[in-house]
């Protein structure tokens, strides 16, 4: 069951990764015909380029967020773990998954709310055919790629805290990486 599990987040993070690789492929080739269109005469200078590339580093920005949370990337306080309690910490880090799963179902509200209230509404002024909807979208969609990732996490801290198999092995904080190739010299 675990390793199906595990299966199936792999290859979830290797389809948001595949979409971050995508975007800014995307937002090079944007930002190259700008350039271009600036010191080419050939190539017409394109108004739309600047909201464009802002739209889909908007999209690689939050996507990437939800993408560190699988990897256990995210900035931590970890100066008090040495002296506190292995099960103590443990509990903070189920306390923390449960506040990020928080945080994640209230952008995916708020953030279709939003996408589809003041965001349906708008349009950029340089592509008026296209509404700023896609512009709040990224909120809601890196909402649901955190509750994903997020709950991996969360089940992974509960069996830690159980003492029983996680899904991923992380290898631990950067501190304990540094010290453990220290070791290995």
């Amino acid at each position: 069951m675990l390793q199906k599990l595990k299966v199936f987040y792999d290859w979830m993070y290797k389809i948001v990764m595949v979409i971050c690789k995508l975007l800014l492929i995307a937002d090079i080739l944007v930002v190259s015909l700008t350039v271009a269109g600036r010191y080419l005469p050939f190539i017409p200078s394109l108004s739309w380029t600047e909201e464009i590339t802002l739209t889909l580093m908007s999209y690689m920005a939050v996507l990437s967020a939800a993408l560190a949370i699988r990897r256990g990337a995210h900035i931590r306080m970890t100066s008090f773990d040495r002296y506190l309690p292995k099960i103590v910490i443990n509990v903070l880090d189920v306390a923390a998954d449960i506040g990020v799963l928080i945080l994640a179902f209230i952008m995916i509200k708020y953030g279709f709310q939003y996408a589809n209230g003041i965001g349906a509404k708008g349009f950029y002024p340089s592509l008026p055919w296209l509404s700023k909807r896609y512009m709040y979208l990224p909120i809601p969609i890196a909402g649901i790629a955190m509750v994903v990732f997020e709950l991996e996490s969360l089940v992974n801290n509960i069996f830690k805290l159980l003492g029983k198999e996680q899904l991923i092995h992380r290898e631990g904080s950067l501190e304990e990486q540094v010290v453990k190739g220290e070791n290995d010299q």
